[in-house]
């Protein structure tokens, strides 16, 4: 992660909660009183995002000494310490809310992710996450996902060419559309096609695509198309793809699954921050 980038989105997100200052703290706590405060897991997950909890904290106050107690991409259990901080009470409470946010997302897609894979149980597939991320965060979540045991797609629209079912509508079809941006594009981008048929499948192919996408296609469907892929082309499915289902794509011959629902749909980890008296 370009620890940069994050500090800059954590220091926004941080200025929107503390504004002027933590009214509450400012008025309950002494200036000075010390302590210790630990992120304690409520339920069992995989961990994702403890570096994250720690550069938040540097933005709060650099005196706040952060442990992570678990590594990204370990599991952990209910009761188990996954994080602890020392510092002022007033700077450990300010960044509390805001950083634990994030990391019970991070932790509840981690875990979704190490789902998907498991339910899966195919080593030659990956499964990969999707653009539908939370703006803002979308560099945690992706991380996340990895974390799980899951891909990358692309981070944004500039890493690749996805020519989806809006732009070969204006740009004439697969064919058409995909001569002309061949004839723009230099030779380390990547042009995907997304695919529902397979009259367009095979449209793709001889048009020259580096990636071809089943759009919404079952698992026999998929199963069907690959062979009409020549192994230099990668293949991709999504759309309907839930930890319900997944396991039905088992052996389906696909390289890549995308599931949207590892970030717009998931749910965040119960984790819980509590301050203890310094000493005890």
């Amino acid at each position: 992660m370009n620890k940069l980038a994050i500090k800059e989105r954590l220091q926004l997100f941080l200025m929107e909660d503390i504004g002027e200052g933590d009214l509450t703290s400012q008025t309950v706590i002494a200036t000075g009183k010390r302590g210790q405060g630990n992120m304690v897991a409520k339920e069992a997950g995989v961990m994702a995002g403890g570096e994250i909890v720690r550069l938040g904290y540097q933005c709060v106050d650099e005196e706040v000494e952060v442990t992570i107690h678990v590594a990204d991409g370990e599991p952990f259990q209910a009761g188990d310490i996954l994080v602890s901080m020392k510092g002022s009470y007033l700077s450990l409470l300010a960044g509390e809310r805001v950083l634990l946010n994030i990391f019970q997302r991070m932790c509840g897609i981690a875990t979704m992710a190490r789902d998907a894979v498991l339910r899966l149980d195919d080593p030659s597939i990956r499964i990969c996450d999707t653009r539908k991320t939370t703006p803002g965060l979308r560099i945690f979540e992706k991380y996340a996902v990895r974390c799980g045991g899951g891909f990358n797609h692309r981070f944004g629209l500039s890493d690749a060419i996805l020519l989806k079912e809006n732009h070969l509508l204006a740009g004439g079809g697969i064919t058409k559309t995909l001569q002309a941006v061949k004839e723009k594009v230099g030779h380390m981008v990547k042009v995907e096609v997304e695919t529902t048929n397979e009259e367009e499948v095979l449209e793709a192919v001889e048009a020259g695509a580096d990636v071809i996408m089943f759009d919404n296609a079952t698992p026999e469907e998929i199963a069907s198309y690959v062979k009409l892929v020549p192994s230099v082309i990668k293949t991709e499915a999504s759309g309907n793809i839930s930890l319900e289902t997944i396991a039905s794509y088992r052996g389906c011959g696909v390289d890549y699954l995308s599931l949207g629902c590892l970030t717009h749909s998931v749910k965040a980890k119960d984790i819980s921050f509590l301050l203890e008296a310094e000493g005890e």
